[in-house]
């Protein structure tokens, strides 16, 4: 559906550069990173909304690059919304009709679903002021849908919701794609939504396309260091391999359970894949070093506990609880593991 080729901006500061990208039709791609990174550049020129220095952007098979925004057949729905506030929900709603004209009969049966599908109807008659974020939100997805677009890209669109009107939103926006052919192109930098919203996504640093595919890949294989980095993986450390050994630190040997390419690179663990425990426990299947807890950080919901092992030093998740059963505190000794299969060679 979405063909990107070598496809680069022009913009005054900041540009994208040999942006490659494929998207399914009727797919849900997720765009990830860093503020900064390029994502709503990108958007913004599949749009038309920025100028292209070079490459191509295919719609469908065609060639959409010169177009005006108008003739692509793309929604583009904001975090900040972006309504017209003199206008009431109705006429915001029906705004895009005056640029892409439907049938009578067709208009009203589109609006009366969308209208329905996001629980609008008693809000028709109100202006922007006086509707909530999440009120807000619905709006602007029923006036980006309402022109049938063959594509919508979402720029970051609950990152300014409160957590309950995310929820709402959230699954909104997976009835709609589910009862649509409309391919959906969402920014976000919220990993559980890019989890439960996408099945394929990209990562993008500066203006390029760091890794693109299945979303279980980019978080449980990632290509690049700054991708593994992004996604988590907080232990990432340079290696001297020789077969299936990986040595870190010039001191800590590790099996990863398959051949290592080249003599020398990274290797990265997730600190969710990492046990902590008081005890020694042996496993045929696991690594087990014995260390010092270094620092214990609040993260929120979980701890991450930092381990020294000699010169290297582990990061690890443990909840409250686990925290208080273990005793854990500055200067404990204490052993960790982890499996052949969480170690990552980048």
């Amino acid at each position: 559906m979405i063909r990107i080729e070598n496809l680069e901006t022009r913009l005054s500061g900041f540009n994208l550069h040999s942006i490659n990208l494929s998207i399914e039709a009727g797919e849900f791609f997720i765009l990830m990173g860093p503020t900064g990174a390029g994502k709503t550049v990108l958007l913004e020129a599949i749009a038309g909304l920025v100028p292209v220095r070079s490459g191509r952007i295919l719609i469908g098979g065609k060639d959409v690059t010169r177009l005006p925004p108008e003739k692509r057949g793309i929604g583009i729905v904001y975090q900040d919304y972006v309504l017209f506030p003199h206008m009431t929900v109705m006429e915001n709603i029906r705004y895009g009709l005056h640029f892409h004209r439907l049938g009578a009969e067709e208009t009203e049966k589109r609006l009366k679903g969308l209208i329905g599908e996001l629980e609008l109807m008693h809000l028709v008659d109100r202006i922007p002021l006086n509707l909530s974020g999440g009120e807000l939100q619905r709006v602007a997805l029923a006036r980006a849908l309402m022109v049938k677009p063959a594509v919508l890209l979402l720029d970051e669109p609950l990152s300014a919701l409160d957590p309950n009107f995310r929820e709402d939103i959230r699954h909104g926006l997976e009835r709609i794609h589910r009862s649509t052919n409309t391919t959906f192109l969402m920014v976000t930098h919220d990993f559980a939504e890019a989890l439960s919203l996408g099945s394929r996504g990209a990562v993008m640093n500066n203006g390029r396309i760091e890794q693109a595919g299945r979303m279980e890949d980019i978080f449980q294989r990632p290509g690049t260091p700054f991708v593994a980095d992004f996604v988590g993986m907080k232990n990432i450390f340079e290696a001297q391999f020789s077969g299936s050994r990986a040595v870190i630190g010039g001191m800590l040997e590790i099996d990863m359970g398959r051949q290592a390419q080249g003599d020398h690179g990274l290797i990265a663990i997730r600190p969710d894949d990492i046990t902590i425990a008081r005890e020694k426990i042996l496993s045929n299947n696991k690594h087990l070093f014995k260390g010092t807890v270094a620092a214990i950080i609040d993260q929120g919901f979980y701890y991450e506990a930092h381990v020294q092992v000699g010169k290297i030093t582990f990061k690890a998740l443990v909840s409250k609880r686990s925290l208080f059963e273990l005793r854990l505190f500055d200067g404990a000794e204490v052993f960790l593991s982890f499996e052949a299969n969480s170690i990552h060679a980048l």
